[in-house]
């Protein structure tokens, strides 16, 4: 059985920075992408950043870039989200995901397209 578990969540003040890390257990685990997403109270789910294995490639939200870094290790299955200088609109729960089938950049930000979903960690940023 797969499973995906995220650690690293927490309370922070606005400015500071947290790292989510995220490692995939199960025999039978491969992976194209793994990402993160999180949903806000009250909001949908949204795609944050992805790693891309076959190219190594990372994206980014919008309301994230510059500001929160992916990074993992496809042998290891681990992600890793480095987020800096924190906003309190950040605050949510952070989900990790995985991909088991090709991604192509129109993929990317689709939800449906992950397979493997993690538990979640809340991440809470206080102004």
């Amino acid at each position: 059985q797969v499973q995906l578990v995220e650690s690293g969540g927490g309370l922070v003040q606005a400015g500071g920075s947290l790292i989510l890390s995220c490692a995939a257990s199960g025999r039978t685990f491969s992976s194209y992408a793994m990402g993160w997403f999180r949903q806000a109270p009250g909001k949908e789910r949204e795609f944050v950043a992805t790693i891309n294995w076959s190219d190594t490639n990372t994206y980014y939200s919008d309301s994230v870039k510059g500001r929160f870094t992916i990074s993992g290790d496809n042998a290891k299955n681990t992600v890793y989200l480095q987020m800096n200088s924190l906003k309190p609109e950040d605050t949510a729960v952070y989900y990790c995901a995985a991909a088991r089938t090709k991604m192509y950049y129109s993929d990317i930000r689709r939800q449906i397209k992950y397979y493997y979903w993690g538990q979640g960690t809340q991440v809470t940023v206080s102004s």
